[in-house]
C-alpha cells in the first residue's frame, strides 16, 4: 500500500478496510505485554460467570489494532499524533484456531497544519461496532517541489546577483 501524501488526500478520502484476527494465543500474549491479566481475556469459565459470552479481547488490544491500522495507511509508525476512542462492545473471541475477525476502515474528516488530517475509524467485529467516537489525527507526508530537498543547503548567490550586496 503506498503512503497517502497530504496534498492528495482531501476530506471525505475513504481508507479501504482491513481485517485482523484475534486468537486467543494473542490475547495471551497482550496479556504478558500488557500486564492486563484480568482472567475474562483467557478463562471461559470466569468470563461466562460474569456475564460474558465467551473470553474477551482486551479493549486496549482492539485500539492498538486500530493504530495499527493507521499507521499502516500512513505509512509510517509514529504519524498517529493522537488517538481517541469509546469502547462500545467486546470483541469475543472463541477458543478455535480463527479467533475473532475485526474489521476497520476510516475517512478523513478534515486538513489540518502540518501535513496533518483529521480520521473517523469504524472497527466492527461480527455485526457489533467495537469502537465509537475513535478519532485520529495523523501526520502524513508532504510532497516536495522540485528543488525543495530539506537535506540540500539552500542556493548561495554569485557576487552581484544578490540585492542587498553593495555594487
Amino acid at each position: 500500500m503506498a503512503s497517502p501524501s497530504y496534498q492528495d488526500t482531501q476530506a471525505g478520502t475513504e481508507i479501504a478496510a482491513r481485517r485482523y484476527q484475534v486468537t486467543r494465543s494473542e490475547l495471551v500474549r497482550y496479556a504478558g505485554a500488557s500486564g492486563d491479566f484480568n482472567p475474562i481475556h483467557w478463562n471461559e469459565r470466569i468470563a461466562k460467570s460474569v456475564g460474558l459470552p465467551d473470553v474477551i479481547a482486551h479493549g486496549m488490544l482492539t485500539m492498538a489494532l486500530a493504530g495499527r491500522f493507521l499507521a499502516e495507511w500512513a505509512g509510517d509508525p509514529g504519524a498517529v499524533t493522537e488517538f481517541g476512542v469509546r469502547f462500545s462492545a467486546p470483541v469475543v473471541v472463541p477458543d478455535d484456531d480463527k479467533g475473532a475477525t475485526v474489521e476497520i476502515a476510516g475517512v478523513v474528516t478534515g486538513k489540518l497544519d502540518g501535513n496533518q488530517v483529521t480520521v473517523d475509524v469504524t472497527a466492527r467485529s461480527g455485526e457489533a461496532k467495537v469502537l465509537t467516537r475513535a478519532q485520529a489525527v495523523v501526520r502524513l507526508t508532504a510532497v516536495l517541489a522540485q528543488g525543495d530537498d530539506p537535506l540540500e543547503p539552500p542556493a548561495v548567490p554569485a557576487q552581484g546577483d544578490d540585492p542587498l550586496e553593495p555594487p
